[in-house]
């Protein structure tokens, strides 16, 4: 797993160009993913070989200043509870303002390690300026240019010597569920349900996060953990609805899971936040399962689930084959269905296909269905094989990599889906020069 770290400040510091910066490096590498990622506040990065994740707490507060006074005290304690590392940018050009020193003031209790950022320095008369920022307490600082890029190469280095090594557990082969969502959905109802009155428990571990508690469970003839995060107490003074909040707690969930059990309120529906965690998980590549919760206190007519299986399905274009469960934690309608179908999930994921079998479909399917040409120029589609990764990605070799366009990209994993049945699992489909 990898580390967190919370970049805070207060708006307009330039936090959200900075964290661009750090995960489109990356991302433009790694997280070729066909459609748009629809979450820009969390991504992944590395330096030096060292992987983490970013989290740019701006970008989940909305509204204008004065709202924003309240809520930044909120996300620094959120981010003080969750993250590894904090890097707290400020802005040269202001100075110190009153907020600056707020967050000061909540930074130095803190014994995590946090990285004093002063942003926009460009010149030597600003590098000058950046005196006065020795007056937070927060001892030295880093000036850095988020827009270019100056001196984040100090600021980073600085950042993973101080990163505490996760420890690497020795994992049992057991699938790993996470039940994910938002709060008030129903998760610690449905974790109840499975587990009963008797807790069907052979051992209880301690997750390696502090949070997420590791749970092995028997039951139904199926042997798996459960990463709960539902049954996580919050500090009493974050509010249950802060979107933030979830997303931290989730984070640590799907980056430690193999299979995510996405629980909604079916009341609520497919809102902004679900839809968040949804493309976390599809992100991260692990595979989903949508559980739709509190079914029963739904007003039905025949068409309700095929309508709303319709409404989800469209939201999560163009990563459609997802299964979706219909429950109700409450009268224990469909858990057993639910778990049924994580273990599918989890089997479709490690899933291995012999290059044989896969030349054998796609060849004589590409040569009916050849990419477009572009700019006069053919691509031929040789060969292709499963990369020996731990989630489904496939190489195909052509000669002209370059010219294959993400709908043909998009054809040929929904052809794979159709030979080989791959549902509630992300795909990744690359071209490779032969």
């Amino acid at each position: 797993m990898s580390n967190i770290v919370a970049i805070v400040g207060r708006p307009n510091v330039g936090k959200s160009t900075f964290f661009n910066r750090l995960i489109q490096r990356r991302e433009a590498i790694v997280d070729a993913v066909s459609g748009v990622t629809r979450d820009r506040h969390y991504g992944k990065s590395d330096w030096n070989g060292r992987e983490f994740s970013l989290i740019d707490t701006g970008g989940y507060v909305v509204g204008s200043d004065d709202i924003f006074e309240a809520e930044i005290d909120k996300q620094v304690e959120l981010a003080i509870d969750e993250a590894d590392a904090i890097i707290f940018m400020v802005d040269v050009e202001t100075g110190v303002t009153g907020m600056d020193e707020d967050v000061a003031k909540l930074l130095r209790k803190v014994d995590k390690p946090v990285f004093l950022a002063v942003n926009k320095v460009d010149n030597n008369k600003r590098a000058e300026d950046a005196v006065e920022f020795y007056s937070l307490g927060l001892g030295n600082y880093y000036t850095i240019a988020s827009i270019n890029g100056a001196g984040t190469g100090e600021l980073l280095d600085a950042l993973i010597e101080a990163l505490p090594e996760k420890e690497e557990v020795v994992e049992e082969d057991l699938p790993r569920f996470a039940v994910v969502g938002r709060p008030n959905a129903g998760k610690s109802s449905f974790i109840n349900a499975l587990i009963g009155k008797d807790r069907y428990i052979v051992t209880d571990i301690a997750g390696t996060t502090r949070d997420a508690i590791d749970t092995k469970y028997n039951r139904f003839g199926f042997e798996f953990n459960l990463v709960d995060t539902a049954g996580i107490r919050r500090k009493s003074k974050v509010k249950e609805d802060l979107e933030f909040y979830s997303v931290m707690r989730s984070i640590r969930a799907i980056e430690h899971a193999d299979v995510c059990l996405l629980v909604l309120d079916a009341n609520r529906g497919f809102d902004g936040q679900v839809q968040n965690i949804f493309w976390l998980a599809e992100r991260n590549r692990k595979g989903i399962v949508i559980l739709v919760n509190k079914w029963d206190l739904v007003e039905k007519d025949h068409k309700s689930v095929k309508e709303y299986e319709k409404a989800i399905r469209k939201q999560v274009e163009p990563f459609t084959d997802v299964p979706i469960v219909f429950i109700s934690a409450l009268t224990k309608q469909r858990i057993y269905k639910a778990i049924e179908t994580a273990v599918e999930v989890y089997q479709n994921r490690s899933k291995r296909i012999k290059t044989s079998e896969l030349n054998d479909v796609f060849l004589p399917l590409i040569e009916n269905y050849p990419p477009p040409a572009y700019k006069g120029k053919f691509v031929k589609i040789k060969y292709v094989m499963q990369l020996p990764t731990p989630q489904p990605q496939f190489a195909f070799f052509c000669n002209l990599p370059q010219y294959v366009k993400d709908p043909y990209k998009r054809f040929l994993e929904n052809k794979l889906r159709d030979n080989f049945g791959f549902t509630g699992v992300p795909i990744s489909v690359y071209m490779r020069k032969k």
